[in-house]
């Protein structure tokens, strides 16, 4: 693994642990100010670090307590500043209506190095679902 897919893999690491822990500010920092982000939920598409931040908080705002949030599968590809990473992630937490959660989300990431450092400018977010039922695909809960 070379110095530059290990620094991609750090970033992608720092921002799941901000995210597990609501931390808002360190989660942002890992984005770049023109940042597009498309989501599973309404508007599905939110530009610009003020969006993105509301939506992240609306996120954290669904759950009682920490967010489990494992990553699974991850692959990148690092050419000069610009890197490509896609993973599954096993989001699961006591959601804040205290229901006990567990829900598989596939995230896609483009990310940009301005000036030696790493940012997201690019996340697409998507939630498998059954398509007999069309309905979002859960995990089972421990």
């Amino acid at each position: 693994m070379s110095s530059t897919d290990a620094a991609v893999r750090a970033l992608l690491a720092s921002r799941a642990e901000a995210a597990r822990v609501k931390d808002i500010d360190r989660l942002m920092a890992h984005y770049a100010p023109e940042v597009v982000y498309y989501d599973a939920v309404p508007p599905l598409r939110f530009a610009g670090t003020e969006e993105v931040r509301r939506n992240f908080l609306r996120w954290f705002d669904g759950y009682d307590g920490p967010i489990g949030l494992e990553t699974h599968e991850l692959t990148v590809a690092v050419g000069g500043d610009v890197a490509f990473a896609h993973m599954l992630h096993l989001d699961s937490g006591k959601r804040a209506n205290g229901v006990e959660s567990s829900i598989w989300v596939r995230s896609t990431v483009g990310c940009r190095r301005v000036n030696g450092t790493w940012l997201i400018t690019h996340e697409h977010i998507s939630l498998p679902i059954d398509m007999e039922t069309l309905q979002a695909w859960f995990a089972p809960v421990d």
